[in-house]
């Protein structure tokens, strides 16, 4: 994965970059990830990742994680996002105390899974929660976590949902000033 720059460009006054209402959008690499995230939120570049927190850190009460990497031009019909997703959840050092279901989602050739996970915070001795998504439409492949208190579940849950029905991988652009072409 090559390292994260932050840049930020004027957009063309007929661009065709639609957020939901109370949203920004997150583009990384011209278009190889986008979706939408709450407007409020701070983006915090690191060396493999770009975080998106609910504040600015460190006193965010969520994190949400995103990387991504190119896939070789090979059929990945064989080895499914839910089978990546749980032998990279077997590496999870935390003590979970919940794991939950493995949720599916295909939306054309976009293919997710992911799984929230429960255990108490060693350092704050809060309970906190972790979802994990293994994103795929090659050539991208996407890792997104999402880090936060229990007791924050239901704006997170709001986060969350909103990252996902929005979440397009691949949709590269000569132009990032003027977004997705709309007809």
């Amino acid at each position: 994965m090559t390292e994260w720059k932050q840049e930020d460009l004027r957009l063309h006054s007929h661009h065709g970059w639609r957020a939901r209402p109370g949203c920004k959008i997150f583009v990384a690499d011209r278009g190889a990830v986008r979706f939408d995230y709450p407007q409020d939120w701070f983006v915090v570049p690191e060396e493999d990742s770009v975080k998106l927190c609910d504040k600015e850190p460190p006193g965010d009460d969520s994190r949400l994680t995103v990387s991504y990497l190119r896939l070789p031009p090979v059929d990945w019909s064989g080895l499914p996002v839910t089978a990546l997703l749980e032998a990279g959840m077997r590496e999870d050092e935390r003590l979970i105390d919940t794991w939950g279901p493995v949720s599916e989602m295909q939306r054309g050739d976009l293919q997710a899974a992911w799984r929230e996970v429960s255990f108490l915070d060693p350092g704050e001795k809060r309970e906190a929660r972790s979802r994990i998504c293994v994103a795929r439409r090659p050539p991208i492949q996407c890792l997104i976590t999402f880090d936060f208190w229990a007791a924050h579940l239901a704006q997170c849950e709001q986060a969350w949902n909103t990252v996902l029905e929005t979440l397009e991988l691949g949709e590269s652009m000569a132009d990032p000033t003027r977004g997705p072409l709309v007809f």
